[in-house]
Parts: C-alpha cells; structure tokens; sequence
C-alpha cells in the first residue's frame, strides 16, 4: 500500500515513519510513503501557496492552484484522496479498517492556517476527515494519525493476527481488557491471582468479564 502527503514539512512525514515498527514496515515492503512538497507548485517565486479571504476574515488560506497541480502530479497512483480538516468526519477505527480493505493508495492533503480553499473540498478530494472535535495547528499530525492506523492493520505489519483482533476498538464502544506484566507485584499493587494461574479458560473468561467499555463521564475527573 502506498501513501502519499501532500504537506509544507515533508521532513516531519518522513521523520516519524524512518524509525520503530514503521521504518521496518517500509523496509520489509508492507507499505511505502511518498511526500510532495506544495511550494514545488506555487506557480510563484516567493513560493507563496497561500493567500487572502475573499468576503474578508482573519488568516490565510491555501490556494486551490497548487493543491490541483500536486494532486496531477500524481496520476493514478493518488487514489483515495483525503483532506485533514477540523469539519470533516471524525476518524476512527471501523474507517481505517475501510480504507484498508480498497488496496488503494491513500493521498492526505494537509491543511494549515485558517484553512484551504472550499473547492479543494468540493471537487478534488474523497473524504474530508479530523481527528475529533478539537483544533491543531497543521494538518501534518492528523495525516500521519491515519496513515498509523491504516498501515498497522496491513498484512505483515504486525507479528500476530490475534494483536488486531483483541485490540481497543475493533468492538464497538468496548476497549481491551486490562494486561499486565512483571512483577506481580509492585508498590503493594498485584496482578490478578487468575492471570498468574496458567488456567487458560479462566484466563480467557476475566479477560472478557473485564473488557473495559468507553466511560462518556471520564471528564468529569478534568
């Protein structure tokens, strides 16, 4: 599976995939990554991308221009085509499995400023996608949020099979259950007598009794 970034910091995309189990991902040729710099298609000689609110407004927006040109520059190996943006659908994990089974490459195009120009939304990309109802300050980290999630689930990434299916989230609003390891103690706090018992069945039984469900009321600890 390919990914490509369209972004104004290539280095931060490449940065986080060179090390840990991604590096190795791309190294054994479970995925690859591709980033386009956008100044390479501002069409000026500041390199400018960005410009001014038509109708007036605070900041700046990316320009549709450039965003267009890298996208061409891509042909057929763009694919699904994905802006981060705060007002797109929030990203979880039942989309990640989705955009894993297409075998399609995925395409991020990241926002900045106060945003990017709506016809980038409206006629060249698939899926408008957030990370959740909150703001950040480059679209970078939501790109490679995605990527994370969509590459770790590729045949080959992951040792065991069984690590994806236990995993928090793929059973809707249930979480994994609680896994612990040496010492058995520590600090007066002990491991479950019946993970240490070697009884497989009662093992397996607590796991499932003590799945941790989604708790909507954990910010009333805040």
């Amino acid at each position: 599976m390919k990914f490509n970034f369209i972004t104004l910091f290539p280095e931060k995309i490449q940065s986080y995939f060179s090390e840990g189990l991604q590096q190795k991902a791309i190294e054994s040729g479970v995925f690859s990554i591709n980033t386009v710099h956008l100044r390479d298609f501002s069409g000026n000689k500041h390199n400018r991308v960005d410009d001014t609110i038509y109708g007036g407004g605070p900041g700046m927006l990316l320009r549709v221009e450039p965003i267009h040109k890298a996208l061409l520059s891509l042909g057929e190996n763009k694919g699904v085509v994905i802006l981060t943006s705060p007002s797109g659908i929030p990203f979880h994990q039942g989309i990640a499995n989705k955009l894993k089974e297409t075998g399609k490459p995925l395409t991020f195009i990241s926002g900045y400023y106060e945003g990017v120009d709506h016809r980038v939304a409206e006629h060249l990309v698939d899926m408008e996608m957030s990370l959740g109802n909150y703001v950040l300050s480059a679209g970078d980290l939501a790109s490679i949020c995605i990527a994370d999630a969509v590459s770790r689930l590729l045949p080959g990434f992951l040792g065991a099979g069984e690590s994806l299916l236990d995993e928090s989230h793929n059973h809707p609003d249930i979480l994994e259950y609680p896994q612990f390891t040496k010492p058995s103690e520590y600090n007066g706090w002990k491991v479950p007598e019946v993970l240490l018992s070697g009884n497989h069945a009662s093992i397996l039984a607590w796991r499932e009794q003590n799945r941790k469900k989604i708790d909507p009321d954990q910010e009333r600890k805040l």
